[in-house]
């Protein structure tokens, strides 16, 4: 049994895992015959003795792989290659499709990634034998429905308003909104949750409207934009420290862009002096959105705006406006 779950949102995607082992029986038992693997490195031959072998205490073997899909997406045209040479670029890993078919019945194998391509070969490859579900970011319709789902799933009641504010405030980072949810839940009680609720206990609502300012510039959608502005506005916050802030996030944006892909997360956390995880998975996403040649761009109208404000040319208020639209028009 093969499944392929691959996609940007992992809160989604762990929760699938956690529903394929409970499908499996008890998971204290299930747990002693699982086996987590890091893709990277493996090569073909360790992944066959893992799924071999025979499960104990439990009527089946799991075998989870992390990242071996991303070893084959495509990148400049060329396919990183595996373990020798083969036309689409897998090398040994071409021979994983036929062991499928000869993996012991009581194996389940699950291969779980982050944002992969259609024309991944190994993906396409693997498809037509495997159980395949993706997992994007939610957005919009989907992430509103999602919380109001999750609410409800918790026996809870929230409004129209408050899930409106959350979706802006979190966007889809599902884990740090499923904490604020089971926040909010215990906080309203019999009620449904409000928006006001929202505005009072959801952590660093600043700093979170300060992402959510960010995300609306890097996706282009300058009227969510403006109106996460203003709502900054109307909670007493000072242009000057609203553009110092954007300032900050494009150089973290920079900064992490620059990091190199073999530190860890605690590193890279250090390496930008964020305290919170919450922080940190903000700045990687919103890196992804960003090339240099964008994030230069951005600095330039940042530098612009800072200098219309002190020579007078425009008023702080006027000068931020002009600058979250000009953003958002440079990542359409």
């Amino acid at each position: 049994m093969l499944y392929i779950l691959y996609g940007q949102d992992d809160f989604s995607l762990n929760q699938a895992v956690k529903e394929i082992k409970a499908g499996l029986g008890d998971w204290e038992m299930v747990a002693t015959s699982t086996t987590s693997l890091e893709g990277q490195h493996l090569t073909l031959g360790e992944l066959r003795n893992k799924c071999g072998a025979a499960p104990f205490l439990s009527s089946h073997r799991l075998v989870i792989v992390d990242g071996l899909l991303g070893r084959f997406e495509v990148k400049q045209s060329k396919p990183r290659s595996g373990k020798g040479k083969s036309g689409n670029g897998l090398g040994e890993w071409e021979g994983l499709a036929s062991y499928i078919g000869q993996m012991p019945e009581t194996t389940v194998l699950v291969l779980v990634d982050g944002e992969v391509k259609g024309h991944n070969p190994l993906l396409k490859k693997l498809s037509p034998l495997a159980e395949v579900r993706t997992f994007p970011l939610l957005r919009g319709r989907d992430l509103k429905a999602w919380i109001q789902q999750r609410v409800r799933a918790e026996g809870g009641d929230i409004t129209p308003q408050a899930v409106n504010l959350l979706a802006e405030l979190i966007g889809g980072d599902l884990w740090a909104m499923n904490g604020e949810i089971q926040k909010l839940l215990l906080y309203s009680q019999e009620r449904p949750i409000s928006e006001d609720d929202v505005r009072q206990l959801v952590s660093h609502v600043q700093e979170a409207n300060i992402f959510a300012l960010v995300d609306a510039v890097a996706e282009g959608r300058t009227e969510l934009a403006q109106r996460i502005l203003h709502r900054l506005y109307d909670d007493g916050v000072a242009p000057t420290y609203i553009l110092v802030m954007i300032t900050r996030q494009f150089r973290l944006i920079a900064q992490a862009r620059d990091l190199g892909k073999g530190l860890s997360r605690p590193q890279i956390q250090d390496r930008l002096g964020l305290k919170s995880s919450y922080s940190l998975d903000k700045t990687l996403s919103q890196a992804k959105l960003y090339d240099f040649e964008g994030v230069k761009r951005a600095y330039d109208k940042l530098l612009e705006t800072d200098l219309a404000i002190k020579t007078g040319k425009y008023s702080d208020k006027l000068a931020l406006e002009l600058l979250v639209t000009e953003l958002a028009c440079l990542n359409p």
